[in-house]
Order: structure tokens, then sequence, then C-alpha cells
């Protein structure tokens, strides 16, 4: 791909960039916005190469020499018989928030040349959330943006109020001059200018490198330690998707606070969108590493008890013991413009939190983080019982958060919890998954207090309440007539009777009796719920069903693993085959990375998977995702 449509994504320490085919970055905004980009804010929104004021021709368009280095050919414009005088060599790269360009301009003429060289640059520090297309404007009263040289270098200021955010450039050599630039929409660009000499097929070189401040960070904090994985060219598509899914990993893991102010290294959700800490992201994408890397659920567990829920706070959706949905760094989260700082709409967070802390001790053995976040347990399960509904609703419950999400759990776009006529359910909204892990968690959790706690009275306690939600689930969700498990119960109570994925979750808590679980499985693998590539989010066919809709016909990997785990617990072994296939194969055709989400159409009428437009990649549970196939088919 080439032209406007190729985007090259570099992404390294907390930071990434996503570039032009031509390594220009133009300031876009909508479904892929430019730019360098860190800590939620945007510290490059221009960085464009000219010659003689005139753009460049791109020879070899941009691509990735790694995951944070990038390469492209360009040349001033010549024609058969009049070529270039000169070839441009652009490697660009990026490591924790610093930016940097190296450009070598090649002298292809027999006597010298001199190369007129413009770098017109920009920073807007625009929030994350005003960049997306969803017609949402911010005011940003008292903001002033600047630049100026000092210290020999060029700075971007950006200050409101206590919020401050800089941008510097340092350049080899110098520039022969600093402007502003001419274009109207850069009120801050400026333009560089350099006159370099060529000796006859002789050489130049330039280096120029944009660090990032981000508002209370160093470069320092950046800086995200982490394992490196073994790369091996043998082994088969599982193999190499794994391989590809731990160096995403990598790419993606950040330092966040955790408990008693110690530092940890977590997997932020995916880019470019969810650079940071999410809850229910980061907790499946530990559970799937769990046998491959115990250290990040540990890593996990103390990031969200540090963030857990402590007071009451209607705009974040804050209750005392429920666990964190996602947080945010932005200009926009600090003057509490949007509510994601710390938000909380997430109604599978903390079920899953607790999954997580006993299946941690499950994995290793070790006692310690079942022991230190013994009283961040006992909370979440206080809030399960208490603000999460179970005890005077019956089930885990949400309701439509109008100032963030309208649906909480992990289908959370608008519409995504329907019937099958389409109509968004209402009210008070039980999903069906949520019961899973809330059955999963009190089973778990009662396991921890008896073996680790030696606390016997709450341990039966929680399976007393585990047993009644089973009874009550089955006999409320359950469609008779479709045999197949309701996607949800609204306000009213009344089943949401779309067919969706969400019922193969069900499998993996083991809130299903065996009989009723292994219907659910071969349902699963159907033709219109499975594409060829993956179980489709809602089943095709029904009048809501979309395959290029986020979570209404779309096919999504980390939904997939989830259901494999299930199926590998009830031993569905020719359905996980089934599945695992589907989802290697489409791996395969995206260099073994398995992007956050394909479109729906069936494997027979495309050569590979549809892109979902709107995709994240790399996406962590995504990159999980061929983790956890292993570990279910290891289980078999």
């Amino acid at each position: 791909m080439t032209g406007a449509d190729h985007r090259v994504q570099l992404v390294r320490d907390a930071s990434f960039v996503l570039l032009a085919a031509d390594g220009d970055i133009s300031g876009t905004r909508g479904t892929t916005p430019d730019g360098l980009f860190s800590y939620d804010a945007r510290h490059l929104s221009r960085w464009q190469l000219t010659v003689a004021g005139t753009g460049l021709s791109t020879l070899v368009p941009a691509e990735t020499a790694d995951d944070h280095t990038a390469t492209c050919v360009l040349t001033p414009q010549g024609t058969r018989d009049n070529p270039p005088a000169f070839t441009v060599f652009r490697q660009q790269s990026l490591s924790a928030g610093a930016f940097t360009e190296h450009v070598r301009l090649v002298n292809n003429r027999p006597e010298p040349v001199t190369a007129h060289l413009e770098l017109t640059v920009d920073a807007d520090f625009a929030d994350l959330f005003e960049l997306r297309s969803d017609d949402r404007h911010y005011p940003k009263p008292d903001a002033t943006r600047e630049a100026r040289i000092t210290d020999g270098r060029l700075l971007f200021d950006y200050r409101r109020d206590d919020w401050h955010a800089q941008t510097t450039l340092t350049c080899h050599p110098d520039p022969d001059s600093v402007e502003a630039a001419e274009n109207a929409d850069l009120p801050t660009g400026r333009t560089l200018r350099w006159h370099l000499p060529l000796a006859a097929h002789g050489e130049a070189e330039l280096h120029v490198s944009a660090q990032a401040h981000p508002h209370g960070q160093t470069p320092h904090a950046l800086v995200a330690r982490h394992p490196k994985h073994v790369t091996s060219e043998a082994g088969d598509d599982l193999d190499r998707a794994c391989e590809r899914g731990l160096a995403d990993i990598d790419l993606l893991t950040i330092a966040a606070p955790g408990l008693d102010g110690e530092e940890v290294h977590v997997p932020a959700a995916g880019i470019p969108w969810f650079l940071t800490l999410f809850g229910r992201d980061s907790l499946l994408t530990s559970y799937f590493l769990l046998p491959f890397r115990p250290a990040t659920a540990a890593a996990t567990l103390s990031a969200l008890a540090a963030t857990q829920g402590s007071r009451y706070d209607t705009y974040s959706g804050e209750q005392p013991g429920r666990i964190v949905h996602e947080t945010r760094h932005g200009e926009l989260a600090h003057f509490r413009q949007v509510p994601y700082g710390r938000y909380y709409g997430a109604v599978d967070a903390t079920p899953l939190f607790l999954v997580l802390l006993h299946a941690h001790y499950e994995a290793t053995g070790d006692r310690t983080p079942a022991q230190r976040l013994e009283k961040h347990a006992r909370r979440a399960v206080d809030w399960m019982l208490t603000d999460g509904g179970l005890e005077t609703h019956g089930y885990l419950v949400y309701e439509p958060d109008p100032g963030g999400l309208v649906n909480q759990n992990w289908k959370d776009s608008e519409g995504a919890v329907c019937f099958a006529d389409g109509t968004q359910a209402e009210g008070r909204i039980a999903v069906s998954e949520a019961q899973g892990y809330a059955y999963d968690a009190l089973l778990r959790t009662a396991t921890l207090a008896q073996n680790v706690w030696q606390d016997e009275a709450y341990a039966r306690r929680l399976r007393e309440c585990a047993a009644q939600l089973r009874d009550r689930f089955l006999a409320d969700f359950w469609m008779p007539h479709a045999d197949f498990p309701a996607l949800a119960l609204d306000g009213a109570g009344r089943q949401v009777d779309a067919l969706a994925s969400d019922a193969g979750h069900l499998l993996w808590s083991g809130i299903l009796d065996a009989d009723h679980a292994r219907r659910v499985g071969q349902r699963l693998v159907g033709p219109d719920f499975f594409s060829g590539w993956a179980i489709r989010t809602l089943a095709a066919g029904q009048r809501p069903y979309h395959p290029l809709s986020y979570h209404r016909g779309s096919a999504w990997p980390h939904d997939n693993a989830v259901i494999a785990l299930g199926m590998a617990r009830y031993g569905l072994a020719d359905e996980l085959a089934t599945v695992t296939e589907g989802l290697v194969t489409a791996a395969a055709h995206h260099g073994h990375r398995l992007p956050e989400v394909i479109a729906g159409y069936d494997r027979s009428a495309t050569g590979k998977p549809v892109p979902y437009p709107h995709s994240c990649s790399p996406q962590a549970w995504a990159a999980a995702t061929p983790l956890a196939l292993r570990t279910a088919r290891g289980s078999l």
C-alpha cells in the first residue's frame, strides 16, 4: 500500500508515532491521526520535509526495519531527461518519547550541488480525545502555545493553568535559518532551512531530534523495562503468532504506579487510542500470559489495586471496591472535561480482578500477591454484592452512563447490547458474560479464603452465593426456543435475545453445566457464527448484524481466545481446533500479528481476512490470543 493511505507506526517506551509513506506528519485527525504521541497528547503535529519549497517524490515508501525504526527513499522532482540531482535517504526512529530523523543526501551528479532543505515543524499538544471523529469540542480557556529558540534548541511550549507540556528540537548541523511557517494553519509552526553543499557524487547528513516532555513526566519515566522475547525462525504458524504476540506485548508494556509506591510494568491496551492501563484489557491479557509470564499478572494486580475505588463519584463511576476501567494522563482528563482520568464504567473488571488473583496463585503457587491483596479482594467482593447488584438485583448490573459508556461490558459501543430486532437494551442491564465472571470470581476467592486467608466461614459464604447465582442464571438467561443463552437481561427483566458470542465466555467461567456448555460450543462454530476466520460477535442473519460493525458482526481474536479456553474446559476438541486454525491462518495474513478486530465476512468469499477499518494494532489482548490458544490446545 502506498500513497495517502499508507501509514507506518513506530512504538516504543509508552510512545508512538504515525507517519505517512514519505515519513511526513501532516496533523490529521479522525480514525488514524498522525503525529508523535506520549501520555495521551500529540507532541508533534507537523513534520514535513521539502526541497526548495517543493514536495518530494517517494521512490520507496516508508517501511519498518523493526517496530521502532522506519526508512524511506525520496527525491526532488525530476524528468527522464533531467533526473533528480540528489536522493534523500530518510531514517526515523523512536525511543522514550524521542523521535529522531536522520537524513542522508546523496549527490547523483559528477559536479557539486547544494541541497536547499526545509523541515516544517509544529506541536499542537492536542489531547487524544480531541482527535476522535465524534464531533465533540472541548473549550480550553486561557491556554497558550508558543515557539521560541532557547539554549540552541527550538522549544514548543503549551500552558493552561497548572498544565504544562513541551516539545524540544535539537539539530545537527544547526539550521541556517528558522522562520515562522507560511501556512496559516500552523500558528506556532516553524520552518527550519539548511543549505547543504554536496561534493561531486558526495554525501551530507542531517540529524533532527524531537523530544516530548509530557505534563508531569520526565524522559526517564517514559522508559518501560520489559522482558525480551526469544525469536526463532522455526515452528509452525501458531509458534510464530506467539512470538509476534510476545513482541507486541513488549512494545505495549508501560510503567504504572503500583501498591505502596512501587513502579510496575503492565500491558497497555493498544495503539493508537489506548496506550494506557485498562482494567478489563490488562486483566485478560495478563490471564492469557499466565503460563508464560506470570510476573505480568502480579504487576497488573498491583497497579489495579492501587487504583481501586475508595469513594463515590458519579462523574467517574467510582465506587468503593470497584476496579478501574481505564486511566488517562491527558489534559482533558486532568481538567475533568472527560471522565476518563480514572474511569470506573466497567461491570466486569472487578470480578476479572478476582479471577486473575486466584489464577496467579493457582499457576505459580506463590501466596504473596493473594496475601498482600486480601483486603482489596474482599473489597472487590463487597462491591459485587452491593453496588454491583448481586444481592439487590440477583446479578451484576450496570446502568448506561450518558457522559461515559452506554454499555459497560467488553462490548462497550453504543447499540452493542441489543435485541434481535436491533433495539439497544435499556435500564439496568445484566449482561450474560459478567454473570459467568462473577460466578468464577466467587468460587476462586472462596479457594483463596480457605487456603491462603484461613477463613472457612467466608469461603463457605462465597460458595453458597456462587451456587445460587448459577441456579438463577440458567433459569433466567437460557432461551429454550433458541437453545442458547440470552445476551443480557434488560431493566424490565426481559431476555435480550440477540445471538451473540458472549455466550462462549460462559464456557470459560464454568457457569453452565456440561450439556448446555456443549450445545453452546457447537453452536458457535456453525456457519452463522463462525466466519472461517473467527467467531463473530453477533450471528449473521439477524437484523442488527453488520460485518463492519465494532461489536455487531465483526470478529475479535481475544473474544475467540476466551471461548477457546472454555471449549478446552469442556473437552470440545473439534470446536477448539476449528477456532484455532481460523485464527492462526488469519494471523499469518497479517505477518503473524492478530489485529484487535477483523470484519465478519465469510472466509469463502475472501482470499484473506477483511480488515476492520478502525482496528488498533498492536493491541494487547489480541497479541496475547495465540498464547491462550496454545494453552487451550495443551490442556486437552
